[in-house]
């Protein structure tokens, strides 16, 4: 069988390779952390304007206008895997909201959001949890009231990435309280900077403060924020979620940092042998790259199902969970291949890679949380995609 790429895929990749190559110095570094950082930005812009980021996005809303190709698509992750530079920006505002406004957005909204917020000028966070509606987010109680053409928001939300430094909320809100709680909820954009909001900062265990919480006091917000209609943002809210689970699962990112793995264990040493030359650690090390390229594979099969406009079923399912697990052993290869720089944390000369492996380590475990828990996932995939019996309620006294 000959799975090597036809000459048309072959002058691509190197198409995308020089285009890398030509611009690799202009690639934003690890000093460049800033979310609104000006190189980061300028990565972003060249990135687009080359096709190898915001692909598939029409022109009209500030992508590069291609149509979707499979194998384009996995040559250009390749290649960033290679060079090992940093791959296109992928926040909750890109990789979550842009493509639900696609599908169910009004034009104004496509207009007003998804040129700034692909380009890294617009930055957006996600108010979805709440205290009591965490894994049944249907359970959430913030309120919106009508008032003429506002509502009038109160209530929180927790667990809310970038929430500090975001310019605009992609918000969860009931309106409806006299609904069952699936059918009274909308779905609504608002600046962060409407009175009446606060956020406060929640640290983890990575000693970084990556959540928030976010407090809503009679904070007054158009109506015209409204996306898709009134009532119906469990549709559109299930929609984001299908995308972020993408997003936290993403198998092409996954490869980039297994690519990462593998070179720290060429480089690094003990006793003057390799580490990758440990067959304990190599024979761990080769499981993980399996697990990668499986994961790559049911890729592939999903935006197959993409494109047919097709359900991706089982293969949709079970990306959130393996992907967010894959990730946390290989951040766990790192810290037990590294031995007792392993343990190191925060600074030290001895620290490796800036101490990322370690706050990957502790930030993805979080993330297998985060975002629907492993044993929300496992049900999910039991229930709606095996059809398995659904999970046994509690009697009620």
């Amino acid at each position: 069988m000959d799975l090597s790429f036809s000459l048309e895929y072959e002058v691509f990749r190197k198409e995308v390779a020089d285009v890398l190559s030509a611009n690799a110095n202009l690639a934003p570094t690890s000093d460049d952390r800033g979310i609104k950082n000006p190189k980061r930005q300028a990565w972003q812009k060249l990135l687009i304007e080359n096709g190898l980021a915001a692909r598939t996005i029409p022109t009209e809303y500030g992508g590069y206008g291609a149509e979707p190709d499979i194998l384009k698509s996995r040559i250009i992750a390749e290649e960033f895997a290679r060079t090992g530079l940093p791959r296109a920006m992928s926040n909750q505002g890109i990789s979550m909201l842009v493509p639900t406004l696609l599908e169910l957005g009004t034009p104004e909204q496509k207009a007003a959001y998804i040129r700034p917020t692909l380009y890294g000028e617009m930055i957006w966070c996600q108010g979805y949890s709440e205290p009591g509606a965490g894994s049944d987010l249907a359970a959430l109680r913030t309120a919106a009231v009508s008032d003429g053409d506002d509502y009038v928001i109160n209530g929180s939300k927790i667990w809310t990435s970038t929430a500090k430094q975001a310019d605009m909320i992609f918000c969860l809100v009931r309106t409806d309280p006299s609904a069952k709680k699936h059918e009274g909820i909308s779905y609504i954009l608002f600046s962060m900077e409407t009175p009446g909001i606060e956020v406060r900062p929640l640290v983890d265990m990575t000693g970084a403060a990556n959540f928030n919480e976010v407090f809503f006091s009679d904070v007054r917000v158009p109506k015209s924020g409204i996306v898709f209609a009134e009532n119906k943002g469990w549709q559109v809210a299930n929609a984001t979620l299908t995308h972020e689970r993408g997003m936290l699962g993403d198998p092409n990112a996954t490869k980039a940092r297994l690519v990462e793995l593998v070179e720290l264990m060429k480089r690094e040493t003990v006793n003057g042998e390799r580490l990758i030359d440990n067959p304990l650690l190599r024979d761990r090390l080769l499981k993980l790259q399996g697990e990668v390229y499986a994961m790559q594979a049911n890729g592939l099969r999903i935006t197959t199902h993409s494109l047919k406009k097709e359900s991706a079923g089982l293969a949709g399912l079970v990306v959130k969970l393996m992907g967010c697990e894959l990730n946390h052993e290989i951040a766990r290869l790192a810290i037990d291949a590294l031995g007792e720089l392993g343990v190191m944390y925060e600074q030290g000369e001895h620290l490796r890679a800036e101490g990322t492996w370690q706050a990957r380590y502790m930030y993805d475990l979080g993330l297998i949380i985060g975002g629907g828990t492993a044993q929300i996932q496992k049900n999910i995939i039991a229930e709606r995609g095996l059809g398995l019996p659904r999970e046994p309620k509690p009697a009620k006294a």
